[in-house]
């Protein structure tokens, strides 16, 4: 699909500019651009039919229908070349000086880009067929593993089926993502996210569960949290098939149609058409601004029976789309009484707005008079005040649920302690509770959803509320089964995994609000005035020392970040391990610079991992490179004190390969730091070159703490083996108030002379 961009960007750019060109001098006898015309036309033909090879070469066979198409793109369309009875000289190069041949033969020209251009269309059409195949067929894949995995008795039919399992994600997620990126449409997009995101998580979800189904199969609990990993991961590739078929199944049903057929009958589902999948997304946000469209249009149309039906429809969907939050039990009593009055005043200023405009029908008047602009601005301030206070209840109720994390937390560690404890009547206790904090936060996400301004956030409103319905109670289930075996480690792990995926879930929610309330304030704020210039200021053309603005990654450049982010974790955790081997000498090395150097450059790595992840603290690029500076200022003073300790090692210890090891080691360190600085700090203008330097600087923070591990660890065992002291060490050789900034003679560039 790839190859085949380019190659139909530029015939269709040639295509138009033939055809432009033939058109305009269908009346002159210029030919030469023409000529050049052909020229550049035949040679993007032979582009796109070499592509075509391509893929037909590499995937599956394309339908019986397409083929004459196919074929056909790589032979010249009819009437390219010029006639044959006409002379060619060096004056006339084609031979259509003659009367009457320039109009024929353009003509023919321009009939013939166009067969070409509509063979084109139909080989994208086939190349967008391969791609939706293969991506169906990996789906397939996983769904048989899948099967087989439900099946499985013993760890090693388990550990080669998940293996198995395992690889084909891996090529769904790539296929997906690549699907994800070409759809247009926003909503579908926004169902495509959702969908990898739950198969992303569920996946270790399902391998814990079905370890503890193993290890306990008559746990009746345990299977019950596997089996529910089991559906979900279904319903999401279901989804992924809903998305992926949508215009395909559109395309062969208008075929159908032209042909003379009937359309097959869809199954029946929860997703069955597009309007179905519309109608019930159906929002307050939606309601509101299908009544503010249908009021303005009465300027023009006046009130027919039609327009006036179609208002008190709209007011009677706003009426019962308010009752999500009237009937909400989190709801104050404060906002339930203003939704109401407003809902009522809408009604009321609507009729009002009626009677405006039967009057004028009565009077046979054709254009809107002031008293109708008056009752139309009148609905109109009244639909924006409802807007506001279910804005503001939205809002206040998910403001709750992030002040609260801190008690979720809480919550959840007693669910733990309970079943460790085997405490059934405090476990019902807390379960109780928990599960009044699932349908609190469901009820936020439903009202989030009602005043999401677009759909992508309407969509991942509403399947988070779907994630946190079917994980919430599988939390409480893993606690049962744990209670039922507390001293199985499988079962703790099992606990874990599930909290873990619900805290994930709650952040889904604070994000979402986030970006919710950022785009109403966007939408509220009024638009700046643009100011126009003919040339640049002075001083302020090429140049600049503004700050650039933050910017924050999407998912799908999150997931190309991971794998590096992953790297980089594993060398955090090498780092942390040998830290803790040094913490077992306390007595000896409890004032180890080392020892406290290494552990804040691991858990700097670490909170850069979590931005790989999008989690931590880190939120945007200018955080992850602000922690690049502060992760090379690190490491520059921790090679400071190994330096200062490889000179202790050069008078204590006698030459070996641990010493020649650790001096090889210490010598990389300056110069990943200067490539990491000069990394953070080269500029970059444009999404594009941002990413790009976000993976630059992960990759070489990967490579600066895959060193600085090598240096810990040999220094821990010229530590233990000489029994070396390391009491004192600092970057100035023994002052331990070191300052969290860099100095000028603290940077890499002025060490190499010690």
């Amino acid at each position: 699909m790839i190859a085949l961009v380019y190659p139909v960007q530029a015939a269709i750019s040639s295509l138009e500019k033939l055809c432009e060109s033939a058109e305009a001098q269908m009346t002159s006898n210029c030919i030469p651009p023409l000529t050049c015309s052909i020229s550049s036309l035949q040679q993007t033909n032979c582009c796109v039919a070499n592509s075509v090879g391509g893929i037909s070469n590499s995937g599956p066979l394309p339908p019986p229908h397409i083929i004459p198409p196919l074929m056909g793109v790589g032979n010249s369309p009819p009437h390219m070349g010029p006639p044959d009875p006409t002379p060619v000289t060096s004056i006339d190069p084609v031979g259509l000086m003659g009367p009457g041949r320039p109009i024929e033969y353009r003509g023919s020209l321009v009939r013939a880009a166009r067969c070409l251009l509509a063979s084109v269309t139909r080989v994208l059409l086939l190349a967008d067929t391969v791609v939706v195949k293969q991506l169906l067929l990996a789906k397939d894949k996983i769904s048989h593993s899948m099967s087989r995995l439900e099946s499985v008795t013993n760890f090693t039919e388990f550990v080669s089926a998940f293996s198995q399992f395992g690889g084909e994600m891996v090529e769904l997620a790539h296929l997906s993502a690549d699907r994800q990126n070409d759809l247009k449409d926003e909503r579908r997009r926004a169902q495509m996210t959702a969908a990898r995101k739950v198969l992303d998580r569920s996946t270790m979800l399902l391998l814990v569960a079905s370890k503890v189904c193993l290890r306990h199969p008559e746990c009746v609990t345990s299977r019950e949290n596997r089996d529910t990993v089991f559906c979900q991961m279904r319903r999401a590739m279901d989804l992924i098939h809903y998305v992926v078929k949508d215009g395909v199944l559109e395309t062969d049903s208008e075929q159908l149609k032209m042909n003379g057929h009937s359309p097959p009958v869809e199954p029946q589902g929860v997703f069955r058409t597009r309007q179905d999948d519309w109608d019930v997304t159906q929002t307050m946000y939606g309601a509101i601004r299908r009544l503010e469209d249908n009021v303005e249009m009465t300027r023009m149309t006046l009130f027919g029976a039609a327009v006036r039906d179609r208002l008190c429809l709209a007011v009677d969907t706003i009426s019962e789309c308010s009752q999500d939050f009237t009937d909400s039990a989190y709801t104050s009593h404060e906002h339930r009484e203003n939704i109401i009055l407003l809902a009522d005043r809408i009604r009321l200023q609507l009729n009002q707005l009626l009677r405006v405009g039967v009057s004028l029908e009565q009077k046979e008047v054709l254009s809107p008079s002031a008293d109708l602009d008056a009752a139309i601005s009148a609905v109109l301030t009244a639909t924006g005040d409802l807007r506001t206070e279910l804005h503001n209840t939205a809002l206040e109720q998910a403001a709750e649920i992030v002040r609260g994390g801190c008690e979720v937390s809480e919550l959840m560690s007693a669910l733990k302690n309970s079943g460790l404890a085997t405490d059934q009547e405090r476990l019902d206790e807390y379960s109780d509770r928990f599960l009044e904090h699932i349908e609190h936060i469901q009820e936020v996400c439903k009202l989030l959803r009602h005043v999401a301004p677009t759909e992508a956030l309407q969509v991942a409103a509403k399947y988070s509320e779907i994630n946190l319905k079917i994980y919430g109670p599988q939390v409480v289930t893993a606690a049962q089964t744990l209670c039922l075996y507390p001293t199985s480690k499988i079962a703790k792990e099992n606990v874990e995994v599930f909290c873990n995926v619900w805290l994930n879930l709650v952040g889904d929610v604070k994000l979402l609000t986030k970006d919710i309330n950022d785009q109403i304030l966007a939408e509220d704020k009024p638009a700046e005035k643009q100011v126009y210039m003919s040339l640049p200021r002075p001083g302020k053309h090429g140049t600049t020392t503004k700050a650039p603005k933050p910017t924050r990654l999407d998912q799908e450049e999150q997931a190309k970040l991971a794998k590096s982010g992953l790297d980089m974790k594993m060398a955090s955790s090498e780092v942390d391990q040998e830290a803790e081997k040094w913490e077992e000498r306390i007595s000896q090395d409890e004032d180890n610079d080392i020892v406290k150097r290494a552990k804040n450059m691991s858990s700097m790595a670490f909170s850069m991992y979590q931005f790989t992840r999008g989690e931590g603290a880190l939120r945007t690029t200018q955080d992850l490179f602000t922690q690049g500076e502060y992760f090379a200022e690190e490491a520059n003073r921790l090679y400071k004190v190994v330096r200062q300790f490889s000179y202790q090692l050069k008078s204590q210890v006698p030459s070996g390969p641990h010493k020649k090891e650790l001096m090889e080691y210490l010598d990389q360190i300056p110069t990943h730091v200067q490539l990491l600085q000069y990394s953070v700090k080269n500029p970059t203008v444009g999404k594009a070159a941002t990413f790009t330097k976000v993976d630059t600087v992960i990759q070489e923070t990967k490579n600066l703490m895959n060193v600085i591990s090598k240096v810990v660890t040999t220094c821990f065992v010229c530590a233990t083996k000489y029994n070396l002291d390391f009491r004192g060490l600092s970057p100035r050789g023994g002052g331990r108030g070191s300052s969290q900034y860099r100095t000028d003679g603290d940077d890499v560039g002025g060490s190499g002379g010690e």
